[in-house]
């Protein structure tokens, strides 16, 4: 193909000055895609395709109108692409285009999502101590900046930051892009879009150069991070990228905040999703947590409740200031609900903010700023007006805002602004009269030439006698005398023909030509003056964009705090008790959504040092998961400053929530349920401390039976003695129940069960959902297979079966023969290392080839068991049952097992 020329030619050479995947080029009153971005562009979004002819060939173009560029640039940008803008200015010898700006998942204004958009940075240094990993979180929607660097970290803890903020874009720093594992790791649980930004903007020294210019020289060292190299070469790199794609939103990007892990309970991407803190297990957001307590109505509210959710706090005092607040709120009634009126009037200011930096804010946009800083006095007000409310923290969070200032830049925006100020900032009538002297005079020179012209065809009928007779304008003829035909021939000497139609001439005069000038010329003055004026309101609330985003985020935090009160009074929730000890005592507790659909039975819970890990057993469907996940979740709320579903709950601080609650199949990624399983469980052994709370529900169970109870025992032994966590172990082993005589913390309960699973019939049991101390007897699972719906021959058989493999087992364990039922009791007895019939004695060999029996005893086991009897026999009596680790001498009897042929 010859090359282009012409606009496809500069249409192509802007395009490989940049590493956007489309170009959109201002071709005067249109952005113009062409080439393969006019093919893409098409596709995505139903846009007709023509024909451009360059140099003798033909390229597709397709185009959207100037002021309809911004939904289209979403659109795109939401399905993942980096849009480049090319805009159009003047020049002497005509038109020039640049790029003037990369739109790009992470740095999208004009989202309309209320959810936070956070741009993403990440970065690995390894040294001698181990990996460090530094993470800078930007939005450049509210202008919000956060770094934080974790040390002798593995890549799952940088994994569940990521996960936690959600990034839209993510940029990984040099040691990461080659690291496959890592990367397909964010893919796999994130819809982030990977971006390969400039190396040299991770470079150390460049990078805290940038963050200084940015914040000032002092502030890595006043926020705790000036050695924290990986944190600042993040940051910096953020810093870089934002500026490079030209949103023109640092400006809003005033303040860096370091936090670290010890601020925060740490919750996994494992734990976020066992627990639907945002959306359920089927991926919709509709049955979450964050669902459930939304009560905000605005959205930097919403936004600020899941963070609240999704990053527990550690800190009793402010968490104390929380629960005060909610308590207060939840008994003033009128207050809470006319606070809650009021910020619903009110818009997204720290976007607004971001909005005004950048240069995009219209005229509407900076009415909403004024209408929403008038809030603040007015919930103030509220407040301090209410004594339940003026004695409580409340004052405290609103105190964070200058209200005086708000109120003084409020009143200048209301000064300036006309009430409805029209949707462009280039259609006039933006200001109030009063606001300018010289824009009110040329308003004035201006709609006085307006009335001439308005009064024209009145007055002209009167002189002239016609009465079909209009005066107009349009872009061709300007402005115009229209005349009727039928009445054209007596039209004055002084109307000049300037057109003719077919039932009407148009005429222009002396006067409409002087009057048309002046009309264009006041129509410039006004327009410069307008804007001049504009762009000058414009930049002084940019300057307060500080104010803006204080503002929206105490606006933000009232909203969540009477959000929570209006759940807590609604819902029967209790302020818990947030202590630095080791208890979780919960009296009559409740799942936070369950409770909403059903009828809910509550529950007790107690935790501690002495109790510190529950084997929970009953039946499916029974709730044991239930009881499990509402212990974790009120554990949360109440580290989020929330009330709790509860008649009463002391909750000790925990550092960390780790839970084992189902595995999706992930045979897509190569691995299995199981291998998911233990890649969880690996995770919480190696994670959780002896301040965590650890959820596990069924360890072991995607495995055979001894691998199960092996892992499943060993996991508990290594939990309890050297972890040290509370725990709740929901299990069907009922073996592992023995643990509990052997681990001095170790204790049962079980969910309750009324009636015998073998009395056939609907009514043969009743699941109580009451938890009681000590463990279940039986799973009643084939009742639950006929609660399901399976055809009734099928469990009919399969009760039949289980009689008859309990009578073999009956028979076993009198020593009447080896049947074929639970091999697992049947055989040998996890809790005291013995086999079944033996009295709880280990076989002894006196002479290395007998038994602790008769001859007829040996006879007997060589008839039954072959000639490997013997050997097994001599193993045996070489165990120290004592001495032997349960997995290990589970691994024993299984390999006895194999080596005896029971079948002969």
């Amino acid at each position: 193909m010859t090359e282009a020329t012409g606009i496809v030619g500069e249409f192509l050479a802007l395009k490989e000055e940049t590493d956007a995947d489309l170009l959109a080029m201002q071709c005067g009153d249109f952005y113009e895609f062409f080439a393969d971005d006019a093919e893409t562009v098409a596709d995505e979004l139903d846009l007709k395709v023509s024909q451009k002819s360059s140099h003798g060939s033909s390229y597709p173009m397709a185009g959207v109108p100037v002021d309809d560029l911004t939904p289209y640039v979403s659109a795109l940008v939401e399905r993942g692409y980096r849009v480049a803008v090319a805009d159009q200015h003047e020049t002497a010898d005509g038109h020039a285009r640049e790029i003037t700006r990369v739109v790009t998942p992470g740095t999208h204004l004009e989202t309309t999502d209320a959810d936070a958009q956070y741009l993403a940075a990440v970065v690995r240094q390894s040294g001698r101590a181990g990996d460090s990993y530094g993470l800078a979180f930007a939005d450049v929607t509210t202008g919000r900046f956060q770094v934080t660097q974790l040390d002798d970290a593995d890549p799952g803890a940088a994994l569940s930051e990521l996960y936690t903020f959600a990034p839209a874009e993510v940029l990984p720093g040099p040691e990461l892009r080659n690291d496959d594992a890592f990367l397909d790791r964010l893919r796999e649980r994130s819809d982030a879009a990977l971006t390969l930004h400039d190396t040299a903007a991770f470079e150390p020294g460049r990078a805290r150069h940038r963050v200084r210019e940015q914040f000032g020289a002092e502030t890595l060292d006043s926020v705790g991070v000036a050695d924290d190299e990986a944190a600042v070469a993040a940051a910096g790199a953020a810093l870089s990228y934002v500026d490079d794609t030209g949103v023109g939103t640092l400006a809003a990007v005033t303040r860096l905040r370091a936090y670290g892990a010890r601020e925060h309970v740490g919750l996994d991407a494992t734990t976020q999703r066992n627990l639907e803190l945002t959306e359920t297990m089927q991926g919709d957001s509709s049955g979450s947590l964050f669902d459930t307590l939304d009560h905000t109505v605005t959205a930097a509210g919403s936004r600020l409740l899941q963070r609240w959710l999704q990053r527990p706090r550690r800190d009793r005092g402010e968490l104390h200031r929380r629960q005060s607040a909610v308590a207060a709120l939840a008994r003033a009634a009128m207050a809470r609900e006319s606070i809650r009126e009021t910020l619903a009037d009110g818009y997204d200011l720290e976007r607004l903010a971001s909005r005004a930096t950048s240069g995009s804010a219209d005229a509407r946009d900076l009415r909403a700023v004024e209408e929403t800083l008038s809030l603040l006095p007015a919930v103030a007000d509220a407040v301090a007006n209410t004594e339940r409310l003026a004695e409580s923290p409340l004052t405290e969070v609103l105190s964070g805002a200058d209200r005086e200032a708000a109120e003084s830049l409020a009143a200048d925006l209301d000064a300036a602004l006309v009430e409805d100020p029209p949707g462009t900032v280039t259609q006039g009538g933006l200001f109030r009269q009063g606001y300018d002297e010289e824009l009110d005079e040329i308003v004035e020179e201006h709609e006085a030439a307006l009335e001439w012209l308005e009064t024209l065809p009145e007055r002209e009928k009167e002189r002239t006698g016609i009465t079909h007779l209009s005066v107009d304008r349009n872009k061709t003829d300007g402005y115009y005398i229209q005349v009727g035909k039928s009445e054209t021939d007596r039209v004055p000497d002084e109307y000049e023909e300037i057109k003719t139609l077919k039932n009407s001439k148009r005429y222009t005069i002396p006067e409409l030509d002087e009057k048309e000038r002046a009309v264009l010329r006041l129509e410039e003055r006004r327009h410069d003056a307008e804007y001049e004026l504009f762009e000058e309101l414009r930049a002084r609330v940019a300057d307060h964009a500080t104010l803006l985003q204080d503002v929206g985020r105490t606006l933000a935090e009232a909203d969540v705090l009477v959000s929570l009160a209006t759940h807590a009074v609604e819902n029967d929730w209790t302020r818990p008790e947030v202590t630095d000890g080791d208890e979780l005592a919960i009296e009559a507790g409740r799942h936070p959504v369950v409770e909403q659909t059903t009828e809910f039975v509550p529950n007790d819970l107690y935790l501690d040092r002495e109790r510190q890990f529950l084997i929970v057993t009953g039946p499916n469907m029974s709730g044991k998961s239930t009881y499990m996940r509402q212990a974790a979740l009120i554990t949360l709320l109440a580290q989020a400053g929330s009330f709790v579903p509860a008649r009463s709950a002391t909750v000790g601080l925990v550092d960390g929530i780790f839970t084992r609650v189902g595995a999706l199949d992930e045979l897509a990624q190569g691995r299995s349920t199981f291998m998911v399983e233990m890649q969880e469980l690996s995770n919480i052994l190696h994670s959780a401390t002896d301040d965590s709370l650890v959820i596990l529900d069924e360890v072991g169970r995607g495995t055979a039976t001894f691998d199960g109870i092996s892992i499943a025992w060993a996991a508990t032994e290594y939990l309890h003695n050297e972890v040290g966590a509370k725990t709740l172990f929901a299990t069907h082993y009922h073996e592992l129940t023995t643990l509990a005589d052997h681990l001095d913390r170790v204790e049962n309960v079980h969910v309750a069960v009324a009636g015998e699973p073998e009395s056939a019939g609907e009514d043969g049991v009743t699941f109580l959902r009451t938890v009681r101390d000590g463990p279940t007897d039986r799973s009643y699972g084939i009742h639950v297979a006929d609660m399901a719906g399976v055809p009734g021959p099928v469990v009919d058989r399969a009760q039949g079966v289980l009689d008859r493999l309990r009578e073999e087992k009956a028979i076993e364990a009198k020593g009447g023969g080896s049947g074929s039922g639970d091999t697992t009791q049947a055989v040998f007895d996890l809790s005291s290392g013995s086999f079944a019939g033996s009295g709880g004695e280990a076989p002894t060999s006196a002479d290395g080839g007998g038994t602790a029996g008769t001859d007829e005893a040996d006879d007997t086991i060589a008839d039954r068991y072959g000639e490997d009897a013997e050997t097994v026999l001599a193993s045996l009596a070489d165990l120290d049952v004592d001495e032997t680790p349960p997995v290990e001498l589970m691994a024993r009897v299984q390999e006895w097992q194999a080596d005896l042929d029971t079948e002969e």
